[in-house]
């Protein structure tokens, strides 16, 4: 798409608008995770499967919408799912008990997965790659605003009223952003010039079996692994093994998104100067010291506590700002939406995989003390070196270039 400046900002910030009421759907369960607990009577492998249901339903969806997401504009793809997605978040506030809970986050999921896949998609189609890095910063710093935000109310209405609250302000707003999407959003209809020319199996197919685009699944889910091993359960770690109040934990959502809000957005631009391959390294390798020192906290004073998850929330987001620029180059425009659907399946799987098994290898003391957090924090670590070496099999596509016309004398 050629967009001038003004109309590709208003693109991002629309989609950055959708993109945080699905990442502040996802993000508002794991804090209210001891409160889960507590009203429902639940430990930590059950509160695992309410994240993960989320994760394996948007997984699912996933691989079903590569097959036909390619077909549509853009835009009426993005209304519908994010009308599902709104529809299926309003069934979360209905929920009235541990297993609704759990059918209701596997609906939502169904269509905020996808709807997260598309986002990315259509940056890639609307971006240059030479601005997409800072695009990619921006757009995903929607989760610093959710954490800044949306976590903190969403805590605050939950203590008011009950944990359904925050659900149904956050479906009162999907309806809102749709209602504006449906007016603003462009038509994005460049893809299409491809679609008639393959089946949608062989699409799919191809989308699959290509070796970079293989390359680029692996990575991803080793990358996804490293931070759902220990994010899902940031919060009810730090109030079963540090000391930290119910009261404290907005501050973590709350510090840790004031500067990843900062942090993402400098990332995307640094990586646009200095090449994403590098900085996804150098991101990298810092994470793996708040990972360790995270996974071995004990009673620490609350600024301690702090520090320690907010340098974890800097160092594991900005991974992810050069990482998905790399890998949305890495596949041709006419397969980007299927690629990206089946890259968010990719994504989901792995993070539905990891918070069900470190919830499994988890146990609880008789004090609620949660307990073998180290040995998750070791296997997070060990995905974060294998991302780094993943890397380095990523390759941007070439896209075929026009034929230029050749002038031919006829007699």
């Amino acid at each position: 798409m050629n967009l001038d400046q003004r109309s590709e900002r208003s693109l991002l910030a629309l989609l950055a608008a959708v993109q945080f009421t699905t990442v502040l759907d996802f993000l508002i369960v794991l804090p209210l995770g001891p409160q889960y607990m507590e009203v429902m009577h639940i430990g930590p492998s059950q509160f695992g499967l309410i994240v993960s249901s989320y994760a394996v339903s948007a997984g699912i969806s996933g691989i079903a919408a590569g097959f036909f997401l390619d077909y549509f504009d853009r835009k009426r793809a993005l209304l519908w799912l994010f009308a599902g997605f709104m529809l299926g978040t309003l069934y979360c506030a209905l929920a009235q008990g541990y297993h609704s809970l759990v059918l209701a986050r596997a609906l939502a999921g169904a269509f905020g997965g996808v709807t997260g896949a598309l986002v990315l998609a259509m940056i890639g189609d609307a971006v240059p790659e030479e601005r997409r890095g800072a695009a990619m910063g921006l757009v995903m710093s929607a989760f610093s605003v959710a954490s800044i935000g949306g976590v903190p109310c969403g805590l605050y209405l939950a203590r008011l009223w009950s944990w359904h609250a925050p659900f149904f302000v956050l479906a009162g707003l999907s309806a809102a952003i749709l209602v504006v999407a449906a007016w603003l959003l462009p038509p994005m209809r460049d893809h299409l010039q491809h679609a008639q020319e393959t089946h949608p199996v062989a699409r799919v197919w191809a989308v699959w079996m290509q070796r970079d685009h293989q390359m680029a699944f692996i990575f991803m889910a080793v990358l996804t692994c490293a931070g759902a091993l220990i994010f899902p359960y940031i919060a009810t770690y730090m109030v079963a093994n540090t000391g930290m109040t119910q009261m404290q934990v907005p501050f973590i959502y709350l510090a840790g998104g004031l500067c990843t809000f900062v942090s993402m957005n400098w990332i995307g631009r640094w990586a646009d100067r200095a090449g994403k391959p590098r900085v996804f390294w150098i991101m990298s390798a810092c994470a793996t010291v708040p990972i360790l020192l995270f996974t071995h906290l004990h009673r620490v004073p609350f600024l301690a506590g702090i520090a320690v998850t907010t340098l974890l929330m800097i160092c594991m987001s900005g991974r992810f700002v050069p990482a998905m620029a790399m890998v949305t180059a890495s596949v041709k425009a006419r397969y980007r939406g299927g690629f990206m659907s089946a890259n968010s399946s990719v994504q989901q799987f792995s993070m539905g995989l990891a918070t069900y098994l470190s919830g499994r290898i988890m146990g609880q003391t008789a004090q609620g003390e949660l307990t073998h957090f180290p040995l998750i924090g070791v296997f997070s670590i060990l995905c974060t070196i294998a991302g780094i070496s993943l890397s380095r099999f990523l390759r941007p596509a070439v896209e075929a270039q026009p034929v230029p016309a050749v002038a031919v004398w006829v007699e």
